[in-house]
């Protein structure tokens, strides 16, 4: 299998990756921080002994922690089920649980926590993911540890990461972070599921995420995590794309953390890309969930995939959604396969109204001329550059033929 690299090269890869590591996002599931009676604080505590060690290497942490929903739910007495509503009454209550076990399971450490709630919004909107951004670098400044967590009380549908494993890749790129490790309940990847798949071998290490990779993971959740292997192979993707290396290990493995940076070979390495992404550019690919479509012609297909040019209105054939200047969209050929991704430089009732013309004629239609190019080629990313699965985009408005 094409993705896989020979074990010996690349137990070498990952332990020079694990050498380099400067900064290290740590991400701990559900499934390892709880047990069925709530929080295990014998895991956390051996977790902390671990954090503590690679900061006490040099090296900087934060860490993405699951478990306030399940935290309580043993805090309130309150059994499996219940809808957003729910789940965001129980995370409001069990995040000060959570936090607490974390300061108290630290102290022994003399490190000090801090926590951070987020929501994509606050990551989709330039100005606020440079704050959080220099928030966190400022509290790893001072050595505290910044502790992550989505903001589940004020989440809906629409702000949601969908799990902390799309949180915490975002966060490794966000912080420019050399290594994502990700504790679960698994030992790694396997090439089939080890509990039905008799033949199912462990991968140690990937040289590439690709469709093989993703089949491999199938869309079995934990019992108590939203995500599952897949939603972990995607993050090493996204980490992947901006240079970074990732793990998939057992959190449940005394001194996981402190065996895998010493080169025992656990779990499942995934290679950084040797072409790395710029920070803008990765941004607009991964974080940002586009808020409509634009179709394009043959012709200007070619121009952006083969000569990496800006989106003009004359290539434009039809608008997808409602949408705002600056908004997120997906660029479409007219089979409806995705072709790039890239910000507007104009709402969609303006690209509806000047698509098929010629530059010099916006003017004329709009009675102003903001720009040019309806997405430069600054805002704009490939869809082989990105190369991540987009789910299907329903929209509440008509579509516009142009």
């Amino acid at each position: 299998m094409t993705f896989q690299v020979d074990r010996e090269a690349g137990l070498a890869i990952r332990q020079t990756a694990l050498n380099n590591a400067r900064r290290v996002v740590v991400k701990l599931g559900s499934a390892v921080l709880t047990n069925g009676a709530g929080l295990n604080r014998e895991v956390i505590a051996g977790l902390a002994v671990g954090i503590t060690a690679l900061r006490q290497s040099g090296r900087q942490v934060i860490l993405v922690s699951s478990g306030a929903v399940a935290a309580g739910r043993q805090m309130l007495g309150r059994s499996k089920g219940g809808g957003i509503r729910e789940k965001q009454a129980l995370a409001a209550a069990g995040q000060c649980t959570l936090m607490r076990t974390y300061e108290e399971v630290f102290a022994d450490s003399a490190v000090m926590v801090a926590q951070v709630l987020l929501t994509h919004d606050d990551l989709a909107h330039r100005n606020r993911y440079l704050n959080a951004r220099n928030t966190l670098f400022t509290l790893l400044d001072w050595r505290v540890l910044p502790i992550i967590n989505e903001n589940d009380t004020v989440s809906v549908e629409e702000l949601r990461f969908g799990d902390n494993d799309t949180l915490a890749a975002l966060i490794t790129n966000l912080t420019e972070a050399d290594v994502l490790v990700c504790l679960t309940d698994v030992d790694g990847l396997y090439t089939g599921h080890p509990g039905v798949d008799p033949e199912a071998r462990p991968v140690f290490t990937v040289a590439r995420v690709d469709r093989a990779v993703e089949k491999m993971a199938g869309l079995v959740s934990g019992a108590l995590g939203t995500g599952g292997m897949r939603s972990k192979i995607m993050a090493a993707k996204t980490v992947a794309a901006r240079g970074g290396a990732s793990f998939i290990a057992s959190g449940r493995q005394p001194e996981i953390l402190q065996r895998l940076f010493a080169g025992e070979p656990l779990g499942t390495f995934f290679m950084p890309n040797q072409q790395r992404m710029q920070s803008r550019k990765h941004w607009i690919a991964y974080t940002l969930r586009p808020k409509g479509d634009l179709v394009l012609d043959a012709g200007a297909v070619r121009a952006l995939v083969e000569r990496g040019t800006s989106l003009l209105p004359a290539g434009i054939r039809a608008v997808h959604g409602k949408f705002g200047k600056g908004a997120p969209v997906q660029c479409l050929d007219e089979a409806g396969q995705a072709v790039a991704f890239g910000l507007t430089n104009y709402a969609s009732d303006e690209i509806a109204r000047i698509c098929g013309a010629k530059t010099s004629a916006i003017e004329t239609i709009l009675g102003y001329k903001d720009d040019d190019e309806v997405i430069h080629r600054d805002n704009l990313v490939l869809r082989e550059q990105r190369d991540i699965e987009i789910s299907n985009i329903e929209y509440r408005t008509p579509n516009i033929e142009c």
